[in-house]
């Protein structure tokens, strides 16, 4: 069985290279375009690769791009940072093991409930797996029953979740899906995140263009501005960290932010 992530790096490839304007890189029009973005061939040229072995990459075939390759896709497809990285790490060989739920050591569960400020652990799908009495209070957390302790379910299809955030809603979301969508394809045909994907298309009718855009965003830290209904108005500086002994648990922590 081919390894999913060659499929998501075909994808995303494609995506990129739809999002590409040819007037602006100076790309000779030639004949019409019936699609959007630069041709294959064009991709192609602007890396130094055959055209060839740019088709099976976009077509998730059994092929071995080298880190010069995969710096090169990048140069000509003008990607971000954060989508570099991505297409790096779709690149690499060796299939991420099968999704099972994390158990947070007591140690970093202590740490949580010792906080004075809102903060909680998400697992590798995102699930919600521990927060303080901070963040129960902001956001609610504990009246979510068991399946929907998801950050991303939460913020996607949460009605409470969509007055919290206000006229930014929307802003917010998308992002969250830009920032999932670099941790979903390396797991892409794991059976627990497909059920997520089904679950977050069922529950906000925006997510399925946000998730065919193939966009990838980088984070860790930024500012929220929460609409909270007894606290009202609340400003949030946040930033999250990983877990050294397992990277797939990450903390995110809010303190408040100077009013703007």
């Amino acid at each position: 069985m081919s390894d999913p992530r060659q499929k998501a790096f075909g994808d995303f490839l494609r995506s990129r290279r739809a999002q590409l304007d040819p007037a602006a890189l100076a790309v000779p029009s030639g004949r019409r375009r019936r699609t959007p973005g630069l041709r294959r061939e064009e991709v192609a040229e602007r890396a130094g690769i055959g055209i060839d072995w740019y088709v099976r990459l976009e077509q998730g075939r059994d092929v071995s791009p080298s880190a010069a390759t995969i710096d090169a896709l990048a140069r000509a497809l003008c990607l971000s940072e954060a989508e570099h990285a991505h297409l790096r790490a779709l690149s690499r060989s060796g299939r991420p093991a099968a999704f099972g739920h994390e158990a947070v050591p007591s140690t970093i569960r202590r740490l949580v409930d010792a906080m004075a400020q809102p903060a909680y652990v998400t697992g590798r799908r995102w699930d919600l797996l521990t927060w303080n009495a901070a963040a129960a209070d902001l956001f609610g957390f504990d009246d979510l029953p068991g399946a929907a302790r998801n950050i991303l379910l939460f913020v996607l299809t949460d009605a409470r979740a969509r007055d919290l955030f206000g006229e930014a809603w929307a802003e917010e979301a998308q992002r969250m899906v830009a920032q999932f969508r670099a941790v979903h394809d390396l797991s892409a045909a794991d059976p627990a995140f497909l059920d997520l994907l089904e679950r977050l298309t069922a529950g906000c009718p925006l997510f399925a263009g946000w998730w065919e855009a193939h966009e990838v965003r980088g984070g860790g830290t930024g500012r929220k501005v929460l609409h909270h209904p007894r606290h009202g108005r609340l400003v949030f500086d946040y930033a999250t960290f990983q877990a050294t002994g397992d990277p797939a648990l990450k903390l995110a922590v809010y303190v408040p932010g100077e009013p703007g």
